[in-house]
């Protein structure tokens, strides 16, 4: 699109022309995806869940839950994320959400929190999440995840009865015990 005036470091190009070993090295090896010939690009993953109080327990909980949820069907690597957004609705107030982010492992990953816009009759007690992925998954293969009353936001994504919650919160519990043991 911009010929030779493209940033040469990101410049897409067949791998060995023209560039030493060690550029390709490092070249292909932060863009693994564009060294196979495939296409990486940033993707939205969207989330939503419902919480049961306004309480630091009950909003990383079910924080933990709907992400852990979209990692696990994504197959999301922390590394290729480039940022996340969490937003609640204005009766959540206790806690960041984003901190579940953290506590699963999201240590590099750019995040912000924010309030949604206010809805006459919105779902209450909300939390929303908005993953930015790089991934070479095409958009029709992405799972956005819709939990509790949430579902209702999306129905067309509710995936409430494929759900192994026992599973995912033992991972969940693997992910939090990690966390302890780098402390």
């Amino acid at each position: 699109m911009f010929g030779d005036k493209v940033w040469p470091r990101y410049r897409v190009r067949e791998r060995g022309q023209g560039a030493s070993l060690q550029s390709e090295q490092r070249l292909w090896g932060e863009f693994p995806g564009l060294a196979m010939g495939g296409a990486v690009i940033c993707r939205g993953i969207r989330g939503a869940t419902t919480v049961e109080e306004d309480t630091p327990e009950a909003i990383l909980r079910g924080t933990r839950e709907l992400l852990a949820l979209m990692i696990r069907l994504n197959g999301i690597e922390s590394v290729d994320v480039c940022s996340a957004i969490f937003t609640t609705t204005r009766d959540i107030v206790s806690q960041y959400p984003a901190l579940a982010a953290r506590q699963l492992g999201w240590m590099d990953v750019p995040l912000l929190c924010g309030h949604e816009m206010e809805v006459p009759n919105s779902v209450a007690m909300c939390v929303r999440i908005m993953v930015h992925w790089n991934t070479d998954t095409p958009q029709e293969e992405i799972h956005h995840v819709y939990l509790k009353e949430a579902q209702s936001l999306r129905p067309d994504q509710s995936l409430a009865s494929e759900i192994d919650m026992d599973e995912l919160n033992r991972w969940i519990d693997e992910q939090l015990a990690n966390l302890a043991e780098g402390d």
